[in-house]
């Protein structure tokens, strides 16, 4: 008799015969979702469709609107545009790279300076289109580490080969498509047929790869953001100069002992930075607010701080003002869709106040300036008096520093806007990039733990808010800085696990967080781990990890 699987889909009951694959089952469910189903959550952990009905147990569907969905359409479309290239050049060993997150897309390049022609591109697209149209699957096969090693090497994939080189795991799972088979950090869509919106636009030396965003069913439209790609380069050609491209080089540095020489170059090259940025505001006399915004665990503090550092030592006075201070008492918060205290929406500050001041202290007048008291969720004043001399500026340090309305009183002459963020230098390897955002998750998670109390379980659960108040109060604005900033270290996803992992294991699996635990460990793997004595304590990562000689 055929054995039968009980599985509560989606808050239904229903039994299927053993060995039904989820793809199966998620037909049934395709009809009340509006985008795409790509992906289980089956028994509380990620599951492709490809997988097949073992257990008893829960069963819900992913689309390709969820974090998760995206992630996967995102890593699959990568594998498709691969293995088009390698249809359409099988005798080339040179592997499209995915250099960096741009926008809605991935920046790509041919490595060693070749350039993708235009026609190339159109080409490239052609084939893709015509993988996705014939609905080919997407195969997953488990090898033994040691051939998978040695088919890396033997196809030109030399950063896979060196990133496997540290992994402990005695088998690896290699997904084939169409005869092409590659290794990708995280779940695959089931075939071809699920990866029909995409477009290529020539970019720089290279091409953007764009995906759908809002609307899933289309590609988003193409407006890179030209800023925040030159910094981007910048911080690839450093790490190339520094050879440690990957996470694999990474490895190999800290295994050489080569952990206090990465620290001191990379430590000075920030410096370097900060300085520079110093000279420029210090040098136009006109500028008496440097506005500082960035998203969550950027190290707005620690970089405010050396940047003060550096205006003082150039005969600038700086003093630094929170945004904070200027919030709403908490009664006046505005609502957001979920019915929850929107602490992220510029609605919730004082703008009218903040602008008065600034504009008083601009004129030279003598004010009192407000504290905003976290605890009783008022503002209160405090006997702090300022007024503005000749050679004081203003650091104004908050979410909402770039956007205009902040400040919309202020003479634009006035203001040194300055964008930062955690701008990720390396790749796990050729074709898989390290997320940017998965980088900061870590930070606040380590953060939170030492200077607030908070578990890593509850940093998990508000990150998707978090992210929604930045793609709305922040992203939008950041291409409007006068300079960008990128407070990422090359080093630091090294270190940052010693601290990380712990935390993450204490996520129990019955949790809706943990599967993102999950996943942030299978990331923090690729690392080995980095000490931190050799880090000095004014470095930005001492804001996480502790340690460092600044309040924050």
């Amino acid at each position: 008799m055929e054995e039968k699987i009980k599985v509560t889909v989606e808050g239904v009951e229903k039994e299927y015969p053993k060995g039904t694959t989820l793809l199966e089952i998620s037909r049934e469910a395709q009809k009340e979702k509006a985008d795409d189903i790509i992906l289980a959550l089956y028994q509380n952990k990620l599951a492709e469709l490809r997988q097949t009905l073992t257990a008893d147990g829960e069963l819900s569907f992913l689309t390709t609107a969820d974090r998760d969905g995206r992630r996967v359409y995102r890593r699959s479309v990568v594998f498709m545009m691969q293995c088009a290239w390698y249809k359409l050049h099988p005798k080339r060993k040179q592997h499209i790279q995915i250099r960096h997150s741009l926008g809605q897309g991935y920046y790509c390049e041919l490595p060693e300076e070749a350039k993708i022609s235009p026609e190339e591109l159109e080409m490239l697209k052609e084939e893709m289109q015509r993988l996705a149209a014939a609905d080919i699957p997407l195969e997953k096969h488990t090898y033994r580490t040691e051939d998978a090693r040695r088919f890396f090497a033997e196809n030109g994939m030399k950063d896979k080969d060196r990133l496997f080189q540290y992994r402990t795991s005695s088998n690896i799972n290699l997904y084939t498509l169409d005869g092409c088979s590659d290794y990708f950090y995280g779940y695959m869509a089931p075939s071809t047929g699920f990866l029909r919106y995409f477009d290529l636009y020539p970019y720089s030396e290279g091409f953007v790869l764009q995906f759908p965003h809002k609307n899933t069913k289309e590609p988003a439209p193409f407006d890179p953001p030209h800023k925040l790609f030159t910094v981007l380069k910048a911080a690839s050609r450093w790490s190339k100069d520094m050879e440690i491209p990957t996470v694999g080089a990474l490895n190999d540095a800290i295994c050489a002992g080569k952990t206090r020489e990465i620290i001191l170059s990379q430590e000075a090259y920030m410096e370097r930075r900060i300085g520079a940025l110093a000279e420029k505001i210090a040098a136009d006399p006109e500028k008496k607010f440097v506005m500082i915004a960035g998203p969550s665990s950027s190290g707005k503090t620690t970089f405010s701080h050396r940047l003060s550092a550096q205006l003082k030592a150039l005969g600038v006075d700086p003093h630094p003002i929170p945004l904070d201070d200027y919030y709403l008492d908490r009664e006046f918060v505005p609502l957001d869709e979920f019915g929850e205290k929107d602490f992220e929406s510029i609605e919730g500050l004082d703008i009218d106040l903040f602008n008065s001041d600034m504009l008083r202290l601009l004129n030279g007048e003598r004010i009192l300036m407000p504290t905003f008291n976290f605890t009783t969720g008022k503002r209160e004043y405090r006997d702090h008096y300022m007024q503005l001399g000749k050679n004081d500026i203003l650091v104004i340090e908050g979410i909402h520093g770039l956007n205009d309305r902040m400040s919309h009183s202020l003479p634009k002459e006035s203001k040194f806007k300055i964008y930062i963020s955690a701008l990720t230098q390396l790749g796990i390897d050729e074709h898989n990039p390290l997320s940017t955002a998965d980088g900061r998750l870590i930070r606040r998670i380590v953060r939170d733990a030492r200077t607030r109390g908070t578990s890593a379980k509850d940093t998990i659960a508000m990150w998707d808010s978090v992210r929604r108040g930045e793609e709305k109060n922040i992203f939008p604005f950041q291409e409007e800085a006068d300079e960008m900033f990128n407070s990422a270290l090359i080093y630091e996803m090294a270190v940052l696990k010693t601290y990380a992992q712990p935390q993450l294991f204490e996520i129990p699996e019955d949790c809706e967080e943990y599967k993102e635990a999950r996943r942030l460990q299978k990331l923090l793997d690729y690392f080995l781990n980095m000490p931190a004595d050799d880090i000095c304590n004014n470095s930005l990562i001492r804001e996480f990890i502790g340690g460092s000689c600044f309040r924050v």
